[in-house]
């Protein structure tokens, strides 16, 4: 009789090692990595910052582009034949 409840006792642990651990790991790290995955207030500040900078220089190259428009008609013309 011993040898039944040890078989018992056998068979779930070895199910649970073999199937539920690895799952219950690789799930947990995967929950860990997308917690990391968020940015945090410096990242989030720094965007933010960047993005202010690329509007700027959005709007700097519009109007260097109004520009050459007046005092150089048909520039788009030329940079694409080259």
């Amino acid at each position: 009789m011993d040898v039944g409840i040890a078989w018992a006792l056998m068979v779930p642990v070895i199910v649970f090692l073999t199937i539920v651990s690895p799952v219950w790991i690789f799930m947990h790290y995967r929950s860990k990595q997308r917690a990391q995955g968020a940015l945090s207030d410096e990242e989030r500040l720094e965007l933010e910052n960047l993005s202010t900078h690329a509007e700027r220089m959005v709007d700097r190259i519009d109007t260097l582009e109004a520009i050459l428009d007046s005092e150089t008609p048909g520039w788009r013309k030329r940079l694409q034949s080259e």
